[in-house]
């Protein structure tokens, strides 16, 4: 990447998973890609044409013909003429969620998928709004109802957004919650976000037994396993089992648990979902 945010095609390609020749191509017969020219004449690519990328993608993954998938791609990549600062549409959602008013909140969402890419979505608006919900549970500003439903509304889009994550042709990765472990929307959103990277998504939701992890990671054959713990304790109460799960698969542990040292080779993922999806993508390629 240069200093102006622009991607040459070997950056696009490594972000995307998609290859160069596969690039041009979808460049010079769909027009997919509108790159711009450096002063050396080197062809730039923008963060719109990576969306366009990986829009593309997910239309493939869906079953739809290359020159459809691409239509709808360009249309669909575009950016909304008068997007509204994601902050802003921030503190709009909080403040529909804790009234319980989920029509508004649902436009919101609707504004903000429009107005920006997903990586933006979660990294600048769901993520950091988490924090704040939880926090303000913490210090008893939101209550328990208000909680419940800002999480259940939110997961629910969010797992709408997923559909079809199991269909993406690149590398396998299987999800799933620590045993106990409640809070599972970071670990959707981190789904999310390694889905746009070309992951194929296996998920296995919240308070997953570790045992069942380990069955799925046999039948699914992923090239990851990644747990995810909002606490450390989560992980060193299954420290044994985890030490079991490490000689079977690749594992990592996400969440704000992940430095729990529990007898084991893990990757730690502690950091924002969209770059930790970055991290673990480019980690993938090198090995």
């Amino acid at each position: 990447m240069n200093d102006s945010g622009l991607l040459r095609i070997g950056e696009l390609s490594r972000r995307s998973g998609v290859s160069p020749e596969l690039l041009r191509a979808w460049e010079r017969r769909y027009e997919l890609l509108r790159p711009t020219r450096s002063g050396g004449g080197l062809r730039l690519y923008s963060a719109a044409d990576l969306e366009r990328v990986r829009a593309m993608q997910r239309y493939l993954a869906d079953g739809l013909a290359a020159a459809e998938a691409a239509a709808l791609a360009s249309r669909s990549a575009e950016p909304a003429p008068s997007a509204v600062a994601p902050e802003n549409l921030r503190r709009e959602l909080g403040d529909a969620l804790l009234a319980f008013d989920e029509p508004r909140g649902q436009t919101i969402v609707d504004s903000l998928l429009a107005a920006a890419t997903l990586d933006t979505v979660l990294s600048k608006v769901v993520v950091p709004y988490l924090h704040e919900l939880g926090e303000g549970w913490e210090r008893g500003e939101v209550s328990v109802a208000q909680e419940h439903f800002a999480s259940s509304v939110l997961r629910g889009r969010l797992l709408g957004l997923a559909r079809g994550w199991d269909r993406v042709l690149g590398p396998r990765v299987l999800l799933a919650c620590a045993p106990e472990e409640q809070h599972a929307l970071g670990l959707i959103c981190f789904g999310l976000a390694l889905r746009e990277r070309g992951w194929r998504i296996g998920y296995l939701g919240a308070d997953t037994p570790i045992d069942s992890v380990r069955s799925a990671a046999l039948a699914f054959a992923p090239e990851l396993v990644v747990l995810s713990a909002v606490t450390a304790e989560r992980f060193r109460a299954k420290a044994d089992e985890l030490q079991q799960l490490a000689k079977v698969t690749r594992l990592c542990l996400g969440g704000a648990g992940a430095g729990a040292d529990i007898g084991a080779d893990a990757i730690e993922l502690n950091g924002d979902p969209v770059d930790e999806a970055d991290r673990l993508t480019t980690l993938a390629q090198r090995t």
